[in-house]
């Protein structure tokens, strides 16, 4: 209901949380003057919090990187953090301007912490995160509420199901890896044109009917008059298309490249999430089973690849039935007309043990007249996501 109902602290490598100082419970942001100490010599990197609230990371990396008047190439961050909440993550400049960068980013994103290192913040430098979320709108008893509660931490400690969020899937639209399915299968116009096309039932009247018309007449150059300009990805795609019909590799590269390589990764976590399915509908769940490749003691799932290898035995055969049921194949992940989409593969747990599991608070929900809120608190490794975890509050609540 709020964005500050929902925080997110990334946890550095060596384990210390990041710290919200700019946004919170409070308003305005408590913006300061940022002091950078004196550069050492041999350091070329910065290292800062990044706090925002409300953007996405990459709207919050292209803001400092246009007051830097530089390429985002020269920023590195960790992992992608939620948009509609206020987050805390490490991020990198290499060689910036400091006098430039002491002004104020803006009032939604903003920075901390400075210091200097020889090393540039990478995807995947961090151990997990932290994260800080309210519930509202809760219809139960106060005891009981806390008791239920307590009981569902208590199970979750034993592990979940560690399935990928919505988010990884494109959030409301929920189109990510549909058009990774078609990269997968080789269809590289259908996957650029789905991505242009796909409906929202959330999404405003001007775009819906812009997709709806494009998706009826195919029409590129009408597309490009007609799609708002805040939607900045489908439009250098259409530009490209109105330039160079039919190139739709070369129109698809116009976009930046982590966001290239989130449609085949999303159809891999999609898979991921169907075998998830498959062992619950056959009775094995989460537990060990007949073939298992263990990590840590604990069953992992493919995030399948052409280089994957699958077990043998019951684990094998729910895999493979997976993907006999999608129609595809190990060797369609090379994605060989547009090969740098490609994906090798990997495995993952498919159990999710939460640390440090807290009830902050339990009060009046001030949104809700005659009803609750409560705050709870957790940490995830990296890679998994707080969505898990509220599934399994949600039912448990919902069980009562």
């Amino acid at each position: 209901r709020r964005i500050t109902d929902f925080a997110v602290r990334e946890i550095t490598p060596d384990g210390k949380v990041l710290e919200n100082k700019i946004f919170g419970d409070f308003w305005p942001p408590r913006h300061e003057q940022l002091e950078v100490p004196a550069q050492p010599e041999g350091t070329d990197q910065l290292i800062l919090t990044m706090e925002k609230f409300n953007l996405d990371t990459n709207d919050a990396l292209r803001r400092i990187s246009r007051q830097l008047r530089t390429s985002g190439k020269r920023i590195g961050y960790a992992g992608l953090k939620d948009r509609r909440a206020i987050t805390a993550q490490r991020i990198s400049i290499w060689r910036p301007d400091v006098e430039l960068l002491k002004k104020k980013t803006s009032l939604y994103a903003g920075l901390h912490d400075p210091q200097w290192s020889n090393e540039r913040v990478e995807i995947g430098g961090l151990k997990g995160n932290e994260f800080e979320i309210t519930v509202r709108e809760i219809e139960m008893p106060k005891e009981e509420l806390e008791k239920t509660v307590r009981e569902c931490f208590a199970q979750m400690e034993k592990g979940v199901a560690n399935y990928f969020g919505e988010q990884r899937f494109g959030g409301n639209r929920e189109v990510t890896h549909l058009v990774g399915k078609k990269f997968v299968k080789g269809d590289i116009e259908g996957a650029v044109m789905l991505y242009l096309t796909h409906p929202s039932s959330g999404e405003e009247a001007e775009i819906a009917a812009a997709r709806k018309n494009l998706a009826d007449s195919g029409d590129v150059a009408r597309a490009l008059k007609e799609f708002p300009h805040k939607f900045r990805y489908e439009l250098a795609i259409l530009n490209h298309l109105v330039k160079v019909p039919k190139d739709f590799v070369g129109a698809f590269q116009g976009l930046p490249k982590h966001l290239r390589y989130l449609f085949t990764h999303a159809y891999k976590s999609y898979l991921f999430n169907l075998v998830i399915n498959e062992r619950i509908e056959r009775g094995i769940g989460i537990t060990k089973t007949d073939g298992d490749i263990l990590e840590d003691g604990i069953p992992t799932a493919p995030l399948f690849g052409f280089d994957s290898v699958l077990p043998e035995g019951k684990a094998g055969e729910i895999e493979r039935a997976v993907m006999e049921k999608e129609g595809v194949a190990l060797e369609e992940f090379h994605v060989k007309s547009f090969p740098e989409l490609g994906c090798s593969g990997a495995r993952k747990k498919i159990a999710l043990v939460p640390e440090d599991l807290r009830i902050i608070s339990i009060e009046k929900d001030e949104l809700a007249e005659g009803k609750l809120k409560m705050k709870i608190s957790f940490r995830l490794d990296k890679g998994n996501y707080a969505t898990t975890i509220l599934r399994e509050l949600m039912k448990s609540q919902s069980a009562r």
